[in-house]
């Protein structure tokens, strides 16, 4: 292995770690407490090395969200049972999101609610976050009926983003929530 390599892998490692420690300050202490003097005295580097990797915090909230927009890729697509479309399979995508979000709301939080510097919809949209929408789209798309399937899926992913944001913050009672989902299945999904 050459120097280059090394220092590629070393590197590498480091913005994991980086990401790592923030994801666990972020999970017990709150976003706020994710400070580059935090994460460097948790990763027992210097700021100025953490400067290398993410210029500003919205970077390392950035980078959470990535992991996170995999991990809801793979909830979503370990949910939805395999053969044709369906109501049935709406409504385990619907639960797989919202079970999500229930278990990960720090991530969630990075994912949707903080300055992540990530752009959606757009050439520069990265894999992670293209690949969330495909799971959706895979699932929604041909249930979509007449309406053209991506904005089914922005419909669709809106109501249960409003339901998880609203439920959260108080606004609605979590004792209800099976039968919102039903609700939301119900009147969006033909099959």
């Amino acid at each position: 292995m050459s120097t280059q390599e090394r220092k590629e892998r070393e590197r590498a490692s480091r913005h994991r770690l980086i990401v790592s420690a923030a994801r666990e300050l972020a999970e017990t202490e709150g976003w706020d407490a994710v400070t580059t003097r935090r994460l460097a005295d948790r990763i027992e580097y210097s700021q100025p090395v953490l400067y290398s990797h993410f210029r500003k915090k919205d970077e390392i909230v950035g980078a959470v969200a990535l992991e996170g927009f995999a991990e809801l890729t793979e909830a979503v697509r370990r949910a939805v049972p395999t053969g044709p479309a369906s109501r049935a399979a709406a409504a385990a995508l619907a639960n797989a999101y919202v079970a999500f979000a229930e278990r990960n709301p720090t991530i969630y939080d990075a994912m949707f609610s903080l300055s992540a510097g990530l752009p959606f919809a757009d050439p520069a949209t990265p894999a992670p976050l293209r690949e969330a929408f495909e799971a959706l789209l895979d699932t929604l798309g041909d249930v979509a009926g007449p309406v053209e399937p991506g904005l089914f899926v922005e419909v669709f992913w809106a109501a249960l983003h409003g339901l998880v944001t609203l439920t959260r913050a108080g606004r609605l009672p979590p004792e209800h929530n099976a039968q919102r989902l039903d609700v939301l299945v119900d009147r969006l999904v033909d099959r």
